[in-house]
């Protein structure tokens, strides 16, 4: 099959009939034609699209290794510096395509996929553990295009750091029964972004938040397997007009619930269970972190970007350039969106080889890319909002511009570069980006991309080599005299 377009995947979504809750009731009918996920499906077709154009079409593919069809670049498992930028190029395209507004585009859980099947080998001969299931996992989705949504993080019941789940009936999904066929899970887990709109849904019970063997597992099954329910949060799209609602009618990405009810894993999509140990270490020791921040970091660059083109169109619009205060903020954007730049090739001049001969850009400056961009965004929102001030909160609708008080709309709300018309459809982006639901939903996001910020900060810190610049200044120390 390889890379689909994006009528096969809306056709292919709608057929699945997931169990899909919204405000109370089971969606029925097309997903694709429901208010509150339709424009983001066509959003994702129009994503699928661009790997069918021609003029692009050899920077978002490469021919499978198995089938000789052309299938998406973010499958590619990077051997050379050549390959990982091929990887770039093509996440490029899909960001600037969604002016990387769209957090979970399909590249980001595929790179997240390829990471684990280029990282099978730490499984191999540890008890509980498949890594070939991993493998034809990997391959399955890699040549039919397939969607993923994933969840890692368990219902946000008690965040003590002594907190033990005791109830009888389990609130963080769970291994309840396993048998011939395969593993029983029953429980709830957060976050699925986009949870009930696509093929499949990625499991990992990783990291310090296991902390029973019964959480430690990690699988993959489709988003219709039977006791599967998502359930969904308020949309934040505030309506279908582009003029009004220019970002959420697009982008906004539904986040999701997930409810497994005596939910049969089989065997052959088990990755791993009751295995505390590779539950603790899979997700650090594998490429994960390498690609999925790289994917990250490439998307955030390209949003950074957007934001100066807002940032300075406002500027331009109301004629404030000339105030020394502005040019600051201005150069704020700049020195943030050029610190990310040179994190971002730091990365790939200073890629190695892994243990199984795949190359990952290194880890450090994207672990600093990630620490400094979730302080960044919300200063970045906050300097849109000063710019516009006022002018952020008096804007009429695309339907008043057809009204009889078009002639007052024209005469007051024009700005000192454009129409009336043009300065409030530029602010309504910046209000739409920065004030919405949808806005303040996506700074949230960026904060918590990758987790706490303080832990965050407290894991560069443990794992960044600090050593030789400790042995330099001990060397210096113990020099006699200093010259």
């Amino acid at each position: 099959m390889g890379a689909i377009n994006g009528e096969f995947y809306i056709n292919r979504l709608n057929q699945l009939n997931n169990e899909v809750w919204f405000d109370g009731e089971k969606v029925e009918g097309l997903l694709s034609e429901h208010p509150a996920f339709k424009g983001l499906i066509k959003t994702k077709a129009s994503l699928y699209d661009l790997q069918h154009n021609p003029k692009i079409k050899d920077e978002m593919t490469f021919i499978s290794p198995k089938s000789g069809e052309p299938l998406g670049l973010s499958f590619l498992q990077p051997k050379t510096k050549n390959d990982l930028l091929k990887r770039r190029k093509m996440i490029e395209h899909w960001a600037r395509h969604t002016y990387g507004v769209l957090g979970r585009s399909p590249d980001y859980l595929n790179s997240v996929l390829m990471s684990f099947a280029s990282s099978v080998k730490i499984l191999e001969g540890q008890e509980n553990c498949f890594p070939e299931n991993i493998q034809a996992f990997f391959e399955l989705v890699r040549e039919n295009d397939l969607s993923l949504t994933h969840t890692f993080i368990t219902p946000q019941v008690n965040r003590s750091q002594s907190y033990f789940e005791r109830t009888n009936e389990p609130i963080s999904a769970k291994v309840v029964e396993e048998n011939e066929q395969g593993l029983v899970i029953k429980g709830a887990r957060l976050l699925a972004t986009q949870g009930g709109l696509t093929d499949e849904v990625l499991v990992f019970g990783a990291g310090k938040a296991v902390f029973a063997e019964d959480e430690a597992f990690a699988f993959a099954i489709p988003s219709n397997t039977k006791g599967v329910k998502f359930i969904c949060r308020d949309t934040f799209v505030g309506g279908d007009s582009p003029f009004d609602h220019p970002l959420s009618s697009r982008f906004e990405e539904i986040d999701s619930l997930i409810v497994f009810d005596n939910v049969l894993v089989p065997w052959e999509r088990v990755f791993f269970y009751n295995n505390f140990e590779i539950a603790g270490k899979f997700l650090m020791e594998s490429s994960f972190h390498h690609f999925a921040k790289y994917q990250v970091t490439i998307r955030q660059i390209v949003k950074t970007e957007f934001i100066l083109g807002i940032a300075e169109l406002l500027v331009d619009t109301i004629k404030v350039r000339e105030y020394q205060h502005i040019q600051e903020k201005l150069s704020e954007i700049i020195v943030g969106l050029e610190t990310m730049k040179a994190l971002l090739e730091k990365s790939e001049n200073n890629a190695v080889l892994d243990d199984w001969g795949y190359l990952r850009p290194a880890i450090f400056p994207l672990k600093i890319a990630g620490n400094i961009f979730s302080k960044l965004y919300p200063r970045y929102i906050e300097i849109i909002q000063l710019i516009g001030a006022s002018g952020m909160i008096t804007l009429p609708t695309e339907k008043a511009f057809h009204s009889d008080i078009r002639a007052d709309l024209d005469q007051y709300l024009q700005g000192a570069t454009k129409t009336a018309e043009e300065r409030v459809k530029i602010f309504r982006l910046a209000w739409d980006l920065t004030m919405s639901s949808f806005g303040t939903r996506q700074m949230q996001y960026e904060r918590f991309f990758f987790g706490d910020s303080i832990r965050a900060a407290s894991e560069l810190y443990f794992t960044y080599p600090k050593k030789e610049y400790v042995e330099v200044v001990i060397d210096f120390l113990k020099q006699k005299e200093n010259l």
